[in-house]
């Protein structure tokens, strides 16, 4: 049953997280806006654009990214101030224990953990589409890193494609090949010259080709120099392009099919997109471990007040971000296992948390 001082926490907890988004989210904005506003003038973008395609996205972007951090500064600042005036000495002589002072703290960062999750799976990736598209437009038009030369796929099961190189301009592939495959054997390969996109659904002409049929030792030649082919494959210009923050345009349902299909192509460079896919589950977690830890930095009433305890609280989520950064480097390198790369943080941090429990004031 909630009680006064279940909601008298959870309400300085919910005001001071705010408070703390809105003044780093400020601050953020200020710092993009100056590094940018040079391109902004010269680049034929509007008004409308920068206010409400980048800017509102762009807000939704670093507050996700940063959610955990501001949790941990805004339980340290307002439980210190709890402590400096005395009302966590007051608190514990009144009967209360610890584990029964943290429940609202629990229950108030299960609040902002279920904004972040839903955040994080649905509503920051869309606001992400029209932030980056944005930038991919005026700011920075290169960041295109998709593959375009020797380039193999299964498009299929038992359907293989290669292309010596693609030409993005104009949607174009030169010296095209389409393998197919019954029981593990080569059955029919399609040569072509050069294959043009010719919009949805997935439709490809192919011109000078030849067609080879093998069953058993009989083969079947057609050529057709000179004349092109029309086919349906599952390959689109869309394939071709890899940007280095493609991941986090995607909803969760759209990251999980993309896996998925290309999985099955047999490409590579699928690890950024797993660890995007498990850092989305994994940073509400992050909340509840980080808001126990400020919680026992906090309630404890020092010399050097809250000072100190920011100090704490600060140093230990600089080192929250580097571990984490420095643990998704290896899991992208594959020197670790990409659910392990970013659930090796928490793991770490739900030890110190229970440490940080066990000596705090009771």
């Amino acid at each position: 049953m909630i009680k006064k001082l279940d909601i008298y926490i959870i309400k300085k907890f919910l005001s001071s997280f705010f408070f703390t988004v809105l003044i780093f989210t400020m601050i953020g904005v200020v710092i993009d806006f100056s590094e940018k506003v040079e391109k902004i003038i010269e680049e034929p973008i509007t008004t409308h654009e920068v206010i409400f395609g980048y800017y509102a996205n762009f807000i939704l972007f670093i507050d996700g990214l940063l959610w955990p951090l501001f949790t941990l500064i805004a339980v340290i600042f307002f439980t210190s101030r709890l402590a400096y005036n005395s009302e966590i000495i007051s608190i514990f002589n009144a009967g209360v224990s610890f584990r029964r002072l943290l429940r609202p703290y629990l229950l108030a960062s299960a609040l902002v953990a279920g904004m972040l999750m839903l955040g994080n799976h649905y509503f920051i990736p869309n606001g992400n589409k029209s932030m980056l598209d944005i930038v991919y437009t005026y700011f920075d038009k290169n960041k295109d890193k998709g593959k375009t030369r020797d380039v193999h796929m299964f498009v299929s099961p038992d359907t293989k494609v290669y292309i010596r190189s693609y030409r993005k301009r104009d949607s174009t592939a030169a010296d095209f090949r389409v393998e197919h495959f019954q029981e593990n054997k080569l059955v029919r390969l399609i040569k072509a010259n050069t294959a043009e996109w010719q919009g949805p659904p997935d439709k490809w002409r192919l011109r000078d080709y030849e067609i080879r049929s093998f069953d058993g030792l009989r083969e079947e030649l057609i050529l057709g120099k000179g004349e092109y082919l029309d086919t349906t494959l599952n390959l689109s210009p869309a394939d071709f392009v890899d940007y280095a923050e493609q991941q986090s345009m995607m909803t969760t349902p759209e990251l999980k099919d993309h896996i998925e299909k290309q999985s099955t192509r047999g490409v590579g460079n699928i690890e950024k997109y797993q660890i995007e896919l498990y850092r989305r589950s994994a940073e509400p977690f992050t909340i509840f471990i980080l808001t126990i830890i400020g919680v026992s930095i906090a309630a404890r009433k020092v010399r050097g007040g809250m000072g100190l305890h920011l100090a704490l609280g600060i140093g230990l989520g600089a080192i929250y971000i580097f571990l984490s950064r420095f643990a998704i480097v290896f899991a992208t390198g594959k020197a670790i296992p990409p659910l392990a790369g970013i659930w090796l943080p928490n793991i770490i941090f739900s030890v110190v948390a229970i440490f940080l429990v066990i000596k705090a004031q009771k």
